[in-house]
């Protein structure tokens, strides 16, 4: 067994509950299980009683890709979903609000009846697969149990099966590689958050693999030159316009209101129908580049009809082979102490 995988297996793993009446900690582990852009975790959590606050870490920005920090406040929704789902196979069910002015989430946990739910036990196997996809057509259950697992207050998910729409879906994403890889500062922002080795992998608990991206292990040195002189918009066109094509359906959430606590709500939904869809043996991976950039954004909710909405996310979504899945930074890494 690789010290890659060992390191997996400790991080994406159950826990306890038995304890958490009186130490909130286990709940966190599976907060910080949680999507993130580039895998930043961009979170910090605070332990009170009957509460746990999650606020951001803004030392994790990406502000070239995530400039509105969108992205950010979505990764803390996906958090507090997590948590929310391990609360209740504690024994707490939860009241999440969020407090604009300290930018915060605050979840409130009051006794309640344990109850482990299939999207908890899916919480440590969700992960983005970035593989090819076979193709097949998801049923109409499947379908359906995705769409109400994504829709939240002010939040709905569109689900795309139909060939038309994914190849509209196709030149959106094309039109933000070529945008995103024309930007060097783009390019040296995701180079930041590449993990070329095992070793530095797991040091750092953070970031993109290179196996989960597709790329081949390598020192950072080597890793460096050689993403420099492979990354491409053509390349990358390449595998997303035939992995877009090989997928089931395209998933596109959208929220009426442009503002941090529908961000947040996207994170939720989000969460939600990547944990449905582990349990349906579904895979996802992002396609996020039609909402990264803002004039692109536009045209994207203009040709979906989206009206006023935002488009916030985008992934695509079938049956594929697994792929490494990426580690976490340690729960006390993230904890800060009560005030």
């Amino acid at each position: 067994m690789s010290k890659y995988t060992q390191a997996l297996q400790a991080v994406r793993r159950h826990m306890p509950l038995e304890a958490a009446a009186d130490d909130l900690r286990p709940l966190v582990h599976y907060a910080t299980l949680a999507a993130s852009s580039h895998n930043t975790q961009p979170w910090r959590f605070r332990c009170e009683r009957r509460r746990i606050v999650i606020r951001p870490d803004l030392a994790r920005r990406c502000p070239v890709v995530d400039p509105d920090d969108h992205h950010l406040y979505v990764s803390l929704g996906c958090a507090a979903e997590n948590l929310r789902q391990a609360a209740r196979a504690a024994g707490w069910v939860c009241q999440v609000d969020f407090d604009p002015a300290s930018s915060e989430m605050r979840v409130e946990l009051e006794p309640a009846p344990a109850e482990r739910s299939a999207l908890f036990e899916a919480i440590p196997r969700r992960q983005c697969t970035r593989s090819e996809y076979d193709g097949r057509a998801l049923t109409t259950g499947e379908l359906d149990l995705l769409a109400r697992a994504g829709t939240g207050d002010g939040v709905t998910v569109q689900l795309l099966s139909d060939r038309r729409d994914r190849d509209r879906v196709v030149d959106y994403v094309t039109q933000g590689n070529r945008l995103q890889f024309a930007d060097p500062a783009w390019k040296s922002e995701l180079r930041e958050w590449l993990r070329f080795s095992a070793a530095e992998a797991i040091a750092r608990g953070d970031g993109l693999y290179g196996p989960v991206m597709g790329y081949p292990v390598a020192p950072r040195w080597l890793g460096s030159i050689t993403t420099r002189l492979a990354m491409s918009a053509k390349a990358q066109n390449r595998r997303d316009i035939n992995a877009i094509r090989r997928s089931s359906a395209i998933a596109v959430f959208v929220s009426e209101s442009d503002d941090p606590l529908h961000w947040l709500e996207t994170g939720r939904c989000y969460q939600r129908l990547a944990l449905q869809a582990t349990v349906l043996g579904i895979a996802h991976a992002f396609i996020n580049q039609p909402v990264e950039n803002t004039p692109l954004r536009g045209r994207f909710a203009e040709a979906l009809g989206l009206g006023g909405a935002r488009a916030d996310l985008v992934l695509r979504l079938g049956r594929g082979p697994a792929m490494p899945a990426s580690l976490r930074r340690p729960v006390d890494a993230v904890i800060d102490t009560p005030r």
